[in-house]
């Protein structure tokens, strides 16, 4: 599907997407990134400096909150800007199944003369935002 900066309007809807957080993905993300944290693997670690579980690293779940804007634009290169505040951790169980991350997005401003349109994300895990004020600038 191609987006045309012509059709979109400021409060349109993207569409919704789910992400599954799983130990598995934080191991493969530590090696990527070169954050081996135990916060992000040892569950004794993290409960004894007050976390509820491993905790997903808050670039891995700000890269894949993005996601739902690349997947819908269909080409990452368009993304121009990208903010977030990080507001809450992500705990990620050791229970096969991990964390949902549930991400929903709406047009938030269009530039018409830069064909820009800034797409705002809610991010949630467990039902609480944990990304406040995400934003995503794309080129269209």
């Amino acid at each position: 599907m191609t987006i045309h900066f012509d059709a979109l309007a400021v409060g349109e809807a993207i569409p919704a997407a789910s992400y599954q957080l799983t130990r598995d993905r934080l191991v493969r993300y530590a090696g990527a990134s070169g954050d081996f944290n135990p916060i992000h693997w040892n569950p004794r670690v993290a409960t004894d400096v007050g976390l509820p579980d491993v905790i997903a690293h808050g670039m891995l779940t700000m890269a894949t909150a993005s996601r739902a804007v690349t997947d819908w634009v269909g080409d990452p290169a368009a993304v121009l800007e990208y903010s977030v505040r990080f507001t809450r951790t992500v705990a990620v169980p050791d229970d096969g199944v991990g964390a949902l991350l549930e991400v929903t997005g709406v047009i938030g401003a269009l530039d018409p003369d830069a064909r820009t349109a800034r797409v705002d994300l809610t991010v949630k895990a467990a039902g609480v935002t944990v990304l406040g004020k995400a934003r995503v600038v794309v080129q269209l």
